[in-house]
């Protein structure tokens, strides 16, 4: 009795042990940010927020060009996932579904090249940027996003696509459609559970990326929210109500998004990551 009794709730006190963990970082990020400076600065902590204040908020939000950071980041994470998204459906069905000749390295190519640390590449970048004339623009941006997040988007919707029963799509083409028709019609629908969870990924990557930012794009008109981050800083040390208030805002997006896209991302990156 006492052995079933330990068996059910250990795993239950650890699942909560690893809860608080993860989610008091976050906490403590939003409190804070609601903190008049004297409560953040106490010798004491204070762990509820008693007197709120907007105050840092209005100085995180007043930085110049943050309305343009906020611009950039959303137009360069949103291309650089879409366009991952379109690549790595071709690729993904080619792989999953053709045999050719080096199919094998492929996709051991992709993973490595997911496994391999993008900060490595960042002067060899700044040198191709450099010498093609388009530093401080946005399109080298999106298209090295787009690199980073297409080995994990392929990966990943190729084990979908190979879920995928044969017998489906060649149903569809005795039917009378085209591979192409049979793979919008009926493979596309039965993917989104993947897509969730892909672009949800690709989502974070591009939004959070600071290193390749830094290098490439030193006017503000084209830097992100990431570098932002790091405007808070006065002769006398970091801010930390107005760096909270910003961190909190940085957050919001990925909060909403996976709020929205939670279940289907979840069961997305478990059945992508067994199969195929």
């Amino acid at each position: 009795m006492k052995r079933s009794l330990f068996g059910r709730l250990w795993p239950n006190v650890t699942a909560a042990v690893l809860f608080v963990g993860f989610v008091f970082p976050v906490y403590w990020m939003f409190a804070t940010a609601f903190k008049p400076t004297g409560d953040i600065i106490a010798e004491d902590p204070v762990w509820f927020p008693t007197d709120v204040t907007f105050e840092h908020f209005q100085k995180a939000t007043g930085v110049d060009h943050f309305w343009t950071y906020v611009g950039n980041s959303l137009v360069v994470t949103i291309l650089a996932v879409v366009f991952s998204l379109v690549i790595a459906l071709v690729a993904a069905f080619a792989l999953a579904r053709m045999r050719f000749r080096g199919r094998r390295g492929f996709v051991i190519g992709f993973m490595l090249a997911q496994m391999a640390p993008w900060e490595v590449m960042v002067i060899a970048m700044y040198m191709i940027v450099r010498d093609a004339s388009m530093l401080n623009s946005l399109v080298p941006l999106t298209v090295f996003y787009m690199m980073m997040i297409l080995p994990f988007t392929v990966l990943t919707l190729r084990g979908f696509v190979a879920a995928v029963p044969r017998e489906l799509e060649e149903a569809a083409m005795v039917d009378g459609c085209t591979r192409g028709q049979a793979f919008r019609r009926v493979i596309l629908p039965l993917l989104a559970p993947g897509l969730m969870s892909t672009s949800l990924f690709g989502f974070i990557t591009a939004w959070n990326e600071f290193p390749l930012v830094l290098v490439l794009n030193k006017e503000a008109e084209s830097q992100t929210l990431p570098l932002w981050l790091s405007s808070f800083q006065t002769a006398f040390g970091d801010d930390w109500g107005a760096t909270m208030a910003a961190s909190s805002l940085f957050a919001v997006p990925i909060l909403i998004l996976f709020v929205f896209l939670q279940r289907r991302a979840v069961s997305g990156l478990t059945a992508g990551a067994v199969k195929g």
